[in-house]
């Protein structure tokens, strides 16, 4: 799903890893690896670090440090070097013009190294410069905060003096959409019985200078003042994003026969074009050369009208992320009796010598992903399905940490320690209802709503053995939720049949409520956890949040909500 419009298009092949350095040698490029697996690639955008320096350790006797950046990237748990900037020399405060540039992947943990050096020799080998200090994270971690700033460390973990480091992203791409609103006056006449059926067609040229068809208009029958409906492309596509590119537009008359006549041309730019802004339109004469030649008295074969012209930007997942959103994750764990005794070891939430279970594994997997996006890292985790001490009722939302006013856990490994410690103290009960967690999530998501801003976006996750009690009651929430900032990723643990969650996975058809209302969207993912028992653990993760990015942005659009820090269009 997540065919992200900034360039998160879908890719079909082998990705591998490829480190290559740009014509004017001022960016590096890496594409990481994703194991060799073959087929559909998950969306892939290019993010722009640049990288400054502050306080840095001075090294040299005579003089101050000078210092470069290089930039690692954690492939198969061994650091693969990326780049490196120039060197700042006599500077202990080094912005550097050089920047890298990384194919950014949402649903992967994609770790960075950053480490600085003072340059002594002319020599390659970092070994024989002195080390300045150096910051880790992940990408993700960088593109949430959009700017960061962070100490710098030596080896043994201490402090590289004052030393820090300032990483800002940018994301790389032109995703500006050019909408435009056309018509004609007096075309040509062209068909015996009638009049002519016209359409246009815009050509851009290519680098070998031929002409190449990037959009046919629809036909209009009949008629030599055709009003087309409104269109819209992305301003890439028609002109390579650029607005003084000349653009040929060419009109025809439909036959059925397929030798469809030619009216005339022009040639204009998009620039051009946005003069037909507030209102002004701008006339193009439509020229047919041949006409042109032959007769002396030949004006044009009808006037194209360009009644507007608008570009906007088709904004990105990564565009709300670098305008500040963040994603709020909730965890919803399910305690019913199918589950089994959790002291046996053949229950799902039986805790084997390794430290885990399918339920912890689906816990880390996503949350390791999601948490990078959520500044202050504290999640809810909810259980459902369970008798509660002291007076054992059943719940279908509670808190793992039993704190009902506090139920946030600190990252993950909070999550992961609140679920490990509350198994003795419930009973596995039943039955397996949805309805609850998701209606909870629902209501901060609608707290989110009156802001009216593209702030926050909640992501529930919730971790099943078994088949839903409450479909009609979790349909309905569903098809409340798609009109909030939310998403539910569904996990199904153990080996029951799961038919009716992939009901809920609207990929193939549109969600309806018991009252018929459909659903304004697609906001479930399911999977179910054997298709991945074998797999790396990365590949859960890949699965279960590929269409997340999409749905995000989805939303914003949908409401008309420009990243923060922009102007909606």
């Amino acid at each position: 799903m997540m065919h992200m419009l900034f360039g998160l298009k879908e890719c079909f092949g082998i990705r591998g890893c490829v480190r290559a350095v740009s014509p004017d040698h001022m960016a590096y490029t890496v594409s990481p690896t994703s194991g060799g697996s073959v087929g559909p690639q998950y969306c892939v955008t290019k993010v722009e670090l640049s990288v400054s320096g502050e306080n840095l350790l001075d090294r040299d006797v005579t003089s101050k440090s000078d210092p470069f950046c290089v930039l690692f990237l954690e492939v198969n748990g061994r650091w693969s070097e990326i780049g490196r900037t120039e060197t700042a020399v006599n500077n202990l405060n080094p912005v550097f013009g050089v920047k890298f540039v990384i194919d950014y992947h949402f649903e992967e943990i994609q770790k960075l190294k950053f480490a600085l050096f003072d340059q002594d020799k002319s020599s390659t080998q970092l070994y024989e410069h002195d080390f300045l200090g150096e910051f880790t994270c992940t990408l993700g971690v960088i593109v949430s905060s959009k700017k960061l700033t962070r100490p710098l460390v030596l080896g043994n973990g201490k402090p590289a003096g004052k030393g820090a480091i300032t990483i800002t992203a940018q994301e790389l791409s032109d995703n500006r959409v050019i909408a435009l609103t056309m018509c004609g006056r007096k075309l040509d006449k062209k068909d015996f019985f009638g009049k002519s059926d016209p359409y246009l067609e815009f050509h851009k040229q290519g680098h070998d200078g031929k002409w190449m068809l990037v959009h046919r208009t629809e036909v209009i029958k009949n008629t030599l003042d055709p009003v087309w409906k409104p269109f819209s492309m992305p301003l890439v596509s028609l002109c390579n994003g650029d607005v003084e590119k000349s653009i040929k537009v060419m009109c025809f008359d439909y036959d059925n026969d397929g030798g469809h006549d030619f009216i005339g041309e022009f040639q204009t730019t998009v620039s051009k074009m946005c003069e037909a802004q507030n209102s002004a339109e701008v006339e193009f004469e439509c020229i047919n050369p041949k006409k042109q030649k032959k007769k002396k008295s030949y004006k044009n074969s009808g006037i194209i009208i360009l009644k507007s012209c608008k570009i906007a930007r088709d904004y990105s997942f990564l565009d709300y992320i670098l305008g500040g959103c963040q994603l709020m994750f909730t965890v919803g764990i399910d305690f019913t009796a199918s589950n089994g005794n959790p002291r046996d070891p053949s229950s799902l939430h039986y805790i084997n010598p390794m430290g885990t279970n399918e339920y912890l594994a689906a816990i880390w997997a996503v949350g390791q992903i999601i948490q990078d996006y959520d500044t202050d890292k504290m999640f809810p985790a909810l259980g459902f399905g369970a008798q509660l001490p002291p007076d054992w009722k059943v719940s279908h939302e509670f808190a793992i940490n039993f704190n009902p006013t506090n139920p946030f856990c600190s990252g993950v490994e909070g999550i992961a320690e609140a679920y490990s410690a509350c198994l003795p103290h419930i009973r596995f009960y039943g039955p397996t209802n949805f309805s609850p967690i998701i209606n909870h999530v629902a209501r901060f998501a609608a707290q989110a709503v009156q802001q009216e801003v593209a702030a926050q976006y909640f992501i529930l996750l919730i971790i099943t053995d078994g088949v839903i009690s409450d479909m009609d009651e979790t349909r309905h929430a569903i098809v409340q939720a798609a009109k909030l900032p939310m998403s539910v990723i569904i996990v199904g643990v153990g080996n029951a049949d799961f038919a009716a969650m992939e009901f809920l996975d609207g990929d193939n058809r549109i969600l309806r409520s018991y009252t018929g209302e459909e659903a304004a969207r697609d906001i479930v993912q399911f999977v179910p956890f054997r298709d991945f028992r074998n797999a790396p653990k990365e590949t859960l993760a890949k699965s279960v949040l590929a269409e997340l990015p999409q749905q995000v942005a989805q939303y914003f659009k949908q409401r008309n909500l420009a990243p923060c820090g922009t102007q909606a269009e």
